[in-house]
């Protein structure tokens, strides 16, 4: 697939960038008994507004730094390109992608065509705004199952967001679809033996190595095996997003917490030899939080 040769090529950038941490081991294709270790492939990120500390967006960084993270996700349009620079230079902390902040409520599977119009704007605005303080994906939500059937919403996405992918090429910004719940390329409804294959569908309708997955690990456990759908996937995912889930409570909960089969989840991403930057996605905290994810982080991907 086109994704193995441009996920490598990030992944290179990356480890030039930020390789002097320490992080890339030599050793790291070997897996530690049945714990599949995957020491050595992850990059440690996290969302902005998880750093939850009254501070500059420079002292920001450095806390997400400290912490033991090795980059920041930003929001876009609404991100500071200037600051964001002055921010990086500071810490020293990359910027490795944003999420737009729009998708939710501006959808590119609205049925009103200005609202697509504007959808499409913020996310070429989400793609100048990542390439301009060195990242290199945009998180994207697509749209939700209340625009219409899935036989309309799904090619009016794909026609819309199509629009972007000459911006995208240009600037060397990937379109990460994430998974969530937003009632479309899964039944919100069934139980919890569904499979990834709508996504993987999806994503090869736009037939570009520029459009791939930012996989969340815990959105859709209560709808099925997350080590099953990243198989499935394979090298569409570009990004994992991580948390917790418990289908026992039915409830989202800290990382590492509830019932996710993390070992299972391991050893599917070592399957597709995955490399690459897992972003927390939980409420976050001030400094002492922070360390903390971080550490549950650690604890689950057996860093």
């Amino acid at each position: 697939m086109p994704h193995t040769r441009f996920n490598r090529r990030h992944f290179v950038k990356s480890a030039v960038a930020i390789g002097a941490n320490g992080l890339l081991c030599p050793h790291a294709f070997s897996k530690t008994g049945p714990s599949y270790s995957l020491k050595g492939r992850l990059y440690k990120t996290l969302k902005i507004n998880m750093i939850r500390i009254e501070a500059s967006l420079k002292e920001k960084f450095r806390a997400a730094k400290t912490a033991g993270f090795v980059g920041v996700e930003m929001n876009s349009p609404g991100m500071d390109v200037a600051e964001t620079r002055a921010a990086i230079a500071a810490s020293g902390l990359p910027v490795d992608g944003t999420v737009c902040s729009t998708h939710w409520k501006i959808r590119h599977s609205s049925p009103d065509a200005s609202v697509r119009t504007q959808a499409l704007e913020d996310l070429k605005t989400a793609i100048r705004d990542t390439h301009a303080v060195g990242g290199h994906t945009v998180l994207l939500v697509v749209g939700k199952g209340e625009d219409g059937p899935e036989s309309e919403i799904w090619p009016r996405s794909v026609e819309n967001i199509k629009k972007a992918l000459p911006l995208a090429s240009e600037l060397g910004v990937s379109i990460v679809i994430e998974n969530v719940w937003n009632q479309f390329l899964y039944n919100h409804d069934g139980d919890s033996k569904q499979t990834a294959d709508a996504f993987a569908k999806y994503v090869d309708e736009f037939q570009s190595p520029w459009v791939g997955m930012q996989f969340d690990i815990g959105n859709h456990w209560k709808y099925g095996s997350m080590g099953d759908w990243i198989r499935t996937l394979g090298k569409r995912i570009i990004k994992l997003d991580v948390k917790g889930f418990s289908r026992a409570e039915g409830k989202f909960m800290q990382i590492g917490e509830g019932d996710i089969d993390f070992e299972d989840v391991r050893k599917a991403l070592l399957e597709i030899n995955y490399h690459g930057w897992v972003a927390a996605e939980v409420k976050g905290g001030a400094l002492s939080e922070l360390k903390k994810i971080s550490t549950q982080m650690d604890r689950v991907f057996a860093l």
